[in-house]
């Protein structure tokens, strides 16, 4: 039984992925999923370029719900199709193995600066992985100004 999701108006159960984890990367370019995450993602998963250089790992349910909301962006806007591409060209579809990891493709370890240590957050809908020392950074340059965005991305959170 899953212990974090939700249902949406028509009854889909979407994972609710929350916490840090802060998993190893292994030589070989492998992360072993967090042991609450295992189940929502054990039918496959996305990973795909987020942004601040960091990694989206999505079920792959949820990965084709957010490409549906992508394609109804016009094609004839820029900035869409700018989105479009980062977002799909980088992605790779993986299935954990029995030991529970999945491969990092050497492009997406590239791109968010992958190291060994990680931090793997939960974030809703979808996960992000992070070499650590760019998480630590991330946390550093936004803590401060974290109790002011409420009010200014979500009005009446509060």
């Amino acid at each position: 039984m899953r212990t974090s999701s939700w249902p949406d108006a028509e009854g889909v159960i979407w994972p609710m992925l929350l916490g840090t984890h802060t998993p190893k990367l292994d030589d070989k370019g492998r992360v072993i999923l967090p042991a609450k995450f295992r189940e929502d993602l054990a039918g496959g998963i996305v990973v795909t370029r987020g942004q601040e250089h960091c990694l989206y790992v999505f079920s792959t349910a949820e990965f084709e719900a957010q490409h549906e909301k992508i394609r109804q962006a016009p094609l004839t806007d820029k900035q869409a199709r700018s989105f479009l591409r980062m977002f799909l060209s980088g992605a790779s579809q993986e299935m954990p193995d029995s030991q529970n990891r999945i491969t990092i493709p050497g492009h997406l370890r590239q791109y968010a600066g992958l190291e060994k240590e990680l931090v793997v957050t939960g974030v809703g809908a979808h996960a992000e992985i992070w070499d650590a020392s760019a998480w630590n950074a991330y946390l550093e340059s936004n803590e401060e100004s974290y109790s002011d965005l409420e009010q200014e991305v979500i009005p009446g959170l509060f």
